[in-house]
């Protein structure tokens, strides 16, 4: 009998300890190498435990458990084989579809030994999870009024469970905060006790943005295998205000200012895990394009929680979007050791005088939070100042912020 431990990894060297978040695998199951058998948490990133072999797995630490980094998680008999080859997901994809492909009354429906029946589709997806029926159903230890609700509503008219608002049974659930959610909390905390932190505003008019974004969306797309946002624009116009206002690409160190000739933003993504916020490189180097396909590969792998502890550390400024969940206004919360954070918005159609007539267009108010301590006044509204002009006037990034007609005339 050979077997082999399963040790928690390092996340990065100042981290101690870590979350199980979930495991993928049940005890007994058999597991292949490489094959990803927990998701693990920390207080700054999350990872995949990975079995290094083949073999049947023991469990040692079980969900929600908070374990040392270098412990034992699990262990695998290297010396039990696998009795039956896994199905490979072309083989399970098939059979979904021949199952989906049926008449609903020719699908037979399997005998669980209760009451419960499972279909063919709900077997061979258990199967690809690697749970048994019987595990599956042994999970089911208590049925509320609202699991009631909703698949009574789902069998009478077979479209989308129906709200169960109507349930009559009040519930609260009690979870363990994870490790993530923890640091954060303390960390905006440090923030508040810890910096002079401040905000400023103005607003953007969007018009021409978006009129060139509709313009070369269809073909960006097709060249790059990216959509086109409006997150790429503002990652780039702060990185050429920021040049004229190097004192919010800048950090406070006890008695000392580091300062930064380089240009590392941070985009915060909200994941099912909490907010991450992973970091786009030299951005003052890179391209429009280059940039919104750097801000889409981190935003996938945060997602996905796939994000190294490399990739979220070292930003020199960050930018956060509550547009997207419909923010109007709001005062960003800075990222620290950072000075600065800028805060996207929703965009509005509002009437604006132009031209000295009145006239609607597609405006969106940004906000600039910074620490005080480190940056004046004069540099908080000269950066949004400077990022506004870049984004109603865009061609002025091919010029690192200067005027085309100017550079024609003057140069």
């Amino acid at each position: 009998m050979s077997v082999i431990d399963i040790k928690i990894p390092s996340p990065g060297e100042s981290i101690a300890e870590v979350q199980i978040a979930t495991w993928f695998v049940n005890t007994g199951d058999y597991v292949e190498k490489n094959q990803e058998i927990a998701e693990l948490e920390s207080d700054k990133a999350t990872l995949t435990l990975i079995a290094n072999d083949s073999g049947e797995i023991t469990i040692l630490a079980q969900d929600g458990e908070t374990v040392d980094v270098g412990s034992v998680a699990c262990t695998i008999d290297t010396s039990v084989k696998a009795t039956k080859k896994p199905d490979s997901p072309v083989t399970i994809e098939k059979t979904k579809e021949a199952a989906s492909a049926k008449p609903q009354e020719e699908i037979v429906i399997e005998e669980t030994g209760s009451d419960i029946k499972i279909t063919p589709v709900a077997k061979e997806v258990l199967k690809e999870k690697g749970i048994s029926t019987q595990e599956f159903l042994s999970k089911l230890q208590r049925i509320t009024s609202k699991d009631v609700d909703t698949v009574l509503a789902y069998s009478v008219n077979n479209e989308q469970p129906a709200s169960t608002s109507l349930s009559k049974e009040r519930e609260s659930e009690t979870k363990k905060m994870s490790p993530l959610r923890k640091k954060l909390g303390q960390r905006l905390v440090q923030v508040k006790n810890q910096t002079a932190m401040l905000t400023t505003f103005n607003e953007v008019n969007m018009k021409a943005v978006i009129d060139l974004r509709n313009k070369h969306k269809a073909a960006f797309q097709e060249k790059f295998g990216v959509k086109l946002g409006f997150m790429s624009f503002f990652t780039k116009a702060a990185s050429i205000a920021l040049q004229y206002h190097p004192n919010i690409n800048a950090m406070i160190d006890d008695d000392e200012i580091v300062s930064f000739n380089y240009t590392d933003i941070g985009i915060a993504v909200q994941t099912p895990k909490g907010l991450m916020v992973p970091i786009v490189r030299d951005v003052d180097k890179k391209t429009l394009a280059e940039t919104e396909l750097g801000i889409a590969e981190m935003a996938t792998k945060a997602r996905n929680a796939k994000i190294s502890l490399d990739e979220m550390s070292g930003g020199t400024f960050t930018i956060t979007n509550g547009g997207v969940f419909g923010s109007l206004l709001s005062t960003p919360i800075l990222n620290p050791p950072q000075s600065g954070i800028l805060g996207m918005h929703n965009i509005v159609e509002r009437p604006i005088a132009e031209n000295g007539e009145v006239v609607i267009r597609p405006m969106m108010y940004v906000a600039l939070s910074y620490d005080h301590r480190l940056v004046d006044g004069r540099d908080s509204v000269g950066f949004l100042v400077r990022l506004k002009e870049l984004i109603e006037n865009p061609e002025r990034m091919l010029l690192n912020g200067i005027d085309p007609t100017e550079k024609l005339i003057l140069a």
